[in-house]
């Protein structure tokens, strides 16, 4: 990952990607430098515009996405409201059980 991240330092410097300059950038960071790594990273980006491929690359952003509900919390959401429906029947039930009986 060292390789590639001097690769990228070395572009937004605006410096050539070359063999010696991934290599004291490497060594700057105090990274033991490995030349056959370092041989294959400038060979594949050769030919590659970093600039070009940046920008075209997407990152996707960290957004915080609400979290959904259990789908228990909604089921006792609905058994709630069920019964408090039924608990107003039954009120009004009582009530004109009651006056029924005052008519009786």
């Amino acid at each position: 990952m060292e390789y590639i991240y001097a690769a990228l330092l070395l572009h937004s410097a605006g410096k050539p990607i070359t063999e010696d300059n991934v290599r004291a950038v490497l060594e700057a960071a105090g990274v033991s430098v490995n030349d056959a790594r370092v041989k294959a990273l400038v060979s594949a980006l050769e030919g590659i515009n970093i600039g070009e491929v940046l920008q075209k690359s997407v990152a996707m952003p960290v957004v915080a996405q609400p979290v959904a509900q259990p789908v228990e919390t909604k089921k006792e959401e609905k058994k709630k409201e069920e019964e408090k429906k039924k608990e107003e029947e039954k009120k009004e039930e009582e009530a004109i059980e009651g006056l029924a009986s005052l008519f009786g």
